[in-house]
Order: C-alpha cells, then sequence, then structure tokens
C-alpha cells in the first residue's frame, strides 16, 4: 500500500537565520563563468552566453547562519510503499533528504547527519546531502533554504501524490514538483512541470542534484563515452571516457582535484545515471528524454576538497554528485517559449547490475552492464506512460495543503489583474491570499493605492522587484522610498545612469542609509573607489551598528588603501560582532595592511572560523600566505593549517 504522512526530523541544527537587509545589486550570481568554450559546439557557446543574469535580485542574500549546531525539528514529508521510503524537507525547497530501499534497510541517497548551511548558493545558504531541485539559473537555487507550497493530491487510481510548487521570481515562472511511490514501484517517481505564463519566452535553467555516498568501490556510469569537463580554471573541455589522462575519472576517489564532468549523451541513448558499488549497486536516476544532460560532481582528494565535505557534513561523510538536467551542461540556458509547458519524469531507486562488468576494464562494457539493469528496474516505455497519463492529474485541486511557501505568486495573480493581463494560474497549484505577508504589502499598496507610504527611514526595505512590469508603477508614486526601488529596479536593467539619478533624488529627498549604500556600491561598480568610500561612511553614520553594512564598508576602504580606518571602524562595533569570524578576517587583513604584522599573526594563530566561506574564496590561504611573506625575515613559514585550507586545485 502506497502512504503519504507528514512528521518531523530532529537535526543538529545551524538555523539559515534572518536575510541579509542589503540587496544584492552587483552580487550573487553563480561562480560559473566560462573563461574559455573554444572546444564547445555552436548550441553550446550559443547557450553559455545566454541567459546570463546580474545578479540574484530580487532575492536577499541568506547569510545569517554560524557553525553553531542545535537539535530541532524540521517538517517533513514522507512517501512510502512496500519497496521506498522517502523523506521530504518542506522547509529547505522540499529536498528529498532521505531514500531508503526497504528490504536491505539501504540509504541510497547521501543523508547529511547535520543541517548546517554553507556558502554555495546564490543566495548563499546551502545544504549538502539529498536530492535538490534547482531552477531559473545557473547555481543553487534561490528556494534551496526555502518553504515550498506543499499539498496531497490523489492519482486517479488512489495514489497519494506529494505536490510541491513555488512561483520563481527571477524568471517568472512556477515550477510543480509531483513525487509518488505507487503501490507496487520499484522506484520512487518524481514528475516535474514548468510553466512559462509569460508571453515572452524565458531563459531556463533546471538540475536535480543528487547527492551518493563516496567510496573507493564506487563507480558512476552514464551512457557516454565522452564528457565535457569544467573545472576551476573556468575552460571546457571534452575528454575521453573513463580515463582521458590515466585517471579513471568515473572513479572519484582517484581524482586528486574538485571538478564537474558533464556526460556527452548521444541523441538517441536513454537518459540516466548510476553509482555502483563493488556488488554493482546503488542509486540510479532515469527520466524522460526531455532531462538531456547528466553531471558527475567530485570534491577531490585535496586537502581542501576533504575539509570541504568535513565542512558541510562532519567527519566521515564524504559524498560525490550525480545530476540531471534540461542542457547538456550546467553553464548553459535554454530558451523556454512564451506560454510553453515542459515536463518530465524521473526515477530514482536500487539499480543492480553485473558486478564484473561495471568495474571491469572494458567502459563499453560497464556501461551496457549497467543500462541492462536499468531497462531491468524501469522500463523506459514505463516513465514515457507515467509522462503521458500525468495529463489527467496535474492541474487536479489538491485534497489537503500541507505547508506553505511565499506570498510572491500571490501577488503576482494581483499584478496581472491591475494590469489587465489574463490570469494563469492552474487549480493544481494555487496561490491563495492567504500567503500574502508582510513582503507583500507595499507591493500591493503600489497596486491598488498607486502610492508607498513613507516607512520609517531607518528600517531596510523587507523586499525588492526587478521585473520591468513594476517599473511604471515606481515612476509614477512619490516620495524617497519608490526612487529608491526604482533605482534598483533600473541597476539590475543595466541602467546604471538611471539608478544613480533615482537614489541621488532618494538622498535628496530624505537621506537614508539605504539609498546611500547603493550609491557605494554603484560607485564601487563603476571603478571609483574614492566616490564609493565616500558614500559608504554615508551609509554608515546613519546605521553604525548594521553589520553587513560595516562589512561592505571595511571592504571598499580596504580596496581604497585606508587600514586605519577601518580598524577604528571595526573597534566601533560591539563586542558581539567582533568576535565573529568576518570581523575577525577584516581586522587581521587591516592589520597586515597597515604593518601591524604582530596583531596580524595572532589573530591567525588564534583562529578565524568564516561561517560563510564562499566555494572557491581564497580569503584564508591568502592571508596565512600573505602574512607569511610579510614575516619571514623574522620568522620561519609555518604550514598551511588545515581550517585555512578551502582550495579547489591541489597545489604544490
Amino acid at each position: 500500500m502506497s502512504e503519504l504522512r507528514l512528521t518531523t526530523l530532529t537535526l543538529p541544527t545551524a538555523p539559515v537565520g534572518p536575510v541579509n537587509p542589503l540587496p544584492p545589486l552587483f552580487t550573487g550570481a553563480d561562480l560559473h563563468e566560462v573563461a574559455d568554450a573554444s572546444q564547445a559546439d555552436d548550441e553550446m557557446r550559443h547557450n553559455i552566453g545566454y541567459g546570463r543574469v546580474p545578479s540574484v535580485m530580487p532575492y536577499l542574500m541568506q547569510d545569517g547562519y554560524t557553525r553553531e549546531r542545535a537539535p530541532a525539528e524540521h517538517p517533513a514529508a514522507v512517501l512510502e510503499n512496500a519497496t521506498l521510503r522517502a523523506t521530504f524537507l518542506l522547509g529547505a525547497g522540499g529536498r528529498l533528504w532521505s531514500l531508503v530501499h526497504k528490504p536491505t534497510g539501504r540509504e541510497l541517497l547521501f543523508r547529511n547527519p547535520v543541517f548546517q548551511p554553507a556558502n554555495l548558493a546564490l543566495r548563499g545558504a546551502w545544504l549538502a546531502g539529498g536530492v535538490e531541485w534547482n531552477i531559473g539559473t545557473i547555481g543553487h537555487a534561490p528556494t534551496t533554504c526555502e518553504p515550498l507550497h506543499a499539498a496531497r493530491v490523489l492519482r486517479p487510481d488512489g495514489t497519494p501524490v506529494l505536490r510541491m510548487w513555488e512561483y520563481e521570481r527571477i524568471r517568472g515562472v512556477v515550477h510543480q514538483i509531483d513525487a509518488y511511490l505507487p503501490e507496487d514501484s520499484q522506484v520512487l517517481l518524481v514528475h516535474v512541470r514548468i510553466t512559462n505564463p509569460r508571453d515572452t519566452a524565458v531563459p531556463m535553467y533546471w538540475w536535480s542534484n543528487i547527492a551518493v555516498p563516496e567510496a573507493p568501490d564506487v563507480r558512476v556510469l552514464s551512457p557516454a563515452d565522452a564528457a565535457w569537463q569544467f573545472s576551476y580554471d573556468r575552460r571546457v573541455r571534452h575528454v575521453a571516457l573513463p580515463a582521458p589522462d590515466g585517471t579513471d575519472l568515473t572513479r572519484t576517489t582517484l581524482s586528486r582535484d574538485a571538478a564537474d564532468y558533464f556526460f556527452d549523451i548521444p541523441d538517441g541513448r536513454r537518459r540516466w545515471i548510476a553509482a555502483l558499488d563493488a556488488g554493482g549497486r546503488g542509486l540510479v536516476q532515469a527520466s524522460t528524454d526531455r532531462l538531456r544532460g547528466r553531471k558527475l560532481f567530485l570534491w577531490g582528494q585535496g586537502e581542501g576538497g576533504r575539509h570541504w565535505q568535513d565542512w558541510l557534513s562532519g567527519p566521515d561523510s564524504a559524498y560525490l554528485e550525480i545530476q540531471a538536467g534540461l542542457a547538456r551542461t550546467q553553464l548553459e540556458h535554454v530558451p523556454m517559449p512564451a506560454g510553453a509547458r515542459w515536463s518530465w519524469v524521473e526515477a530514482y531507486g536500487l539499480l543492480e547490475a553485473d558486478p564484473a562488468a561495471v568495474h571491469g576494464e572494458d567502459w563499453t562494457a560497464a556501461r551496457e552492464a549497467a543500462r541492462d539493469g536499468v531497462d531491468t528496474l524501469v522500463p523506459a516505455s514505463v516513465l514515457e506512460a507515467e509522462l503521458a497519463s500525468a495529463e489527467a492529474w496535474l492541474d487536479q485541486e489538491p485534497v489537503e495543503i500541507l505547508a506553505t511557501g511565499s506570498g510572491w505568486g500571490a501577488l503576482e495573480r494581483h499584478r496581472r489583474a491591475h494590469a489587465g493581463e489574463p490570469a494563469r494560474e492552474a487549480s493544481g497549484t494555487p496561490f491563495p491570499d492567504s500567503t500574502l505577508g508582510p513582503e507583500q504589502e507595499l507591493w500591493l499598496e503600489l497596486l491598488e493605492h498607486g502610492r508607498l507610504s513613507p516607512a520609517e527611514p531607518a528600517q531596510p526595505p523587507l523586499s525588492y522587484q526587478v521585473d520591468p512590469a513594476w517599473e511604471e508603477p515606481l515612476r509614477k508614486a512619490d516620495g524617497w522610498l519608490a526612487q529608491l526601488h526604482l533605482g534598483v529596479l533600473r541597476a539590475y536593467a543595466g541602467d546604471l545612469d538611471g539608478a544613480r539619478e533615482s537614489w541621488s533624488h532618494s538622498v535628496g529627498s530624505r537621506p537614508t542609509a539605504w539609498a546611500w549604500r547603493n550609491l557605494a556600491a554603484l560607485a564601487d561598480r563603476t571603478g571609483d573607489l574614492t566616490e564609493a568610500a565616500r558614500a559608504y561612511r554615508e551609509a554608515l553614520r546613519l546605521e553604525p551598528a548594521l553589520l553587513p553594512l560595516a562589512l561592505e564598508t571595511a571592504g571598499v576602504l580596504l580596496r581604497a588603501g585606508a587600514p586605519q580606518e577601518v580598524l577604528s571602524l571595526l573597534a566601533a562595533l560591539p563586542p558581539a560582532h567582533r568576535s565573529l569570524g568576518r570581523v575577525r578576517w577584516t581586522e587581521a587583513r587591516a592589520a597586515l595592511d597597515s604593518g601591524d604584522t604582530g596583531r596580524c599573526g595572532r589573530i591567525l594563530h588564534e583562529g578565524i572560523e568564516l561561517a560563510d566561506v564562499r566555494e572557491g574564496e581564497g580569503t584564508l590561504h591568502e592571508l596565512w600566505f600573505a602574512h607569511q611573506r610579510a614575516t619571514r625575515d623574522a620568522e620561519p613559514d609555518s604550514p598551511l593549517p588545515r581550517a585555512y585550507d578551502f582550495r579547489m586545485l591541489a597545489t604544490s
């Protein structure tokens, strides 16, 4: 019998924390910029350059977490039949947290023993483990640490369906995830649909990101004889499988450095990817053809890669990622036509294949043995039939609401109505007015009354808009707050002169830290460090206790060559702020830049822990080596402490 029930998971938890109130005007986009795509074909090169966004706006950054964990309960939904038990975290992007094969008791995914945000997502906070659903633009989705709307739906045969959905604000689309376990199914079925309600095409991105345990006996297989490699040198290379340089990349514990490998699956071959152990068993993900790409990500065996895995999930918890996406690589967007609805079905289950073939030296025989196992477990015809039959129930109304997501879908419904645009809401993914909250209040006022009531200047805005549909209402409104928001929208659109004009009008009407800070960020963006420092000083004078603003100001002052001013700025912060890792790093950097190597060295040796250290960020090891160079004549070099080594490429 198939069952859907609610439960809670208790995990050692570092809460995501409050959002950063400062809009990420020119930051927050993904790191995957491509320096060299000369080996790619024309289609890939076009898609790599298509649809890039200047920032993660209109979302705000989630950087308020720490490394301090305590037990906490997380709302979860469980799907279960005789073979599988699937657990979803409803408050973390609907992530599939666990998939247990009941007859063997085997966990098929990497199930993270902790809930520890780290700075790898578009908005900062990200969790390792399970299956993450990524939509919109390149990177870990803005909703990855947010609750989704969730409901119980019944298929015509009575099978319960866990439906999760949300309105994605960067692209203005609705995504819907329907997960279910038919009574006799050996695989978890996940039907995904993206709806573009707009009258124009939008760049689209989707990758299902699957974490599985890593071990020396695990091999990753997919039906390809070559792959597109992308590493931290930002170059795309076409390499043969399985061992282009003598090291078998499908056995991830043999690789030194972190890297992405996108399997180049020829047209006409079935789409799947698996990670199988010495016995030929492990997780497989297969899908209908719209989900075209398959990827292997590995952290590598360098000190930095191993440290990252400990950082994300604790010791002795190595994992790798196998992924599936709309494009051939994760470096691309694909055009989604106006009004289009894209659907596909994914299957997750325990694959069993001939271990001798899977782990043999003949790559063709290995992948064909795995393919035979996939065809036995879940024939392609089954997934095609599921895709076709789902059309009968995809728009079926929920029978029970299980969780509530954001109010942005409801606001978009109101905006379309006020603009006289046709309603596009589907009955199966409702966005009721009951979901509207404080973040949407000012935008409802703008729609209904054509104004934004003056807010308390010391309070930062709770939300922003960058959709061009909001520009005219903002232009017609009056006051410092409307000009502040209009400047943000113009900056996102690339109209930097218009943004400067709007923010200048805002501070002329009512000086606020928010408009001054935006003017400072704009000056920094255009290379005027002197003006950026001046504007940041004005902003900080108005809000001296706001830590994100103090850190941004300090960063500009460091680059402007004013380390002593930075040290004075930090000294004025409350003691609780001064003990935080980012503040301690900034103090050490400013001390070194001012010539006080002793102060810098003391801080480094006491320890700096950056809870929000970014993937690819070099600030910790670079500061360590800079201090070593500055003191080389006075004291011998010391090896880089492991706590400071987050390097993604091994070094000599």
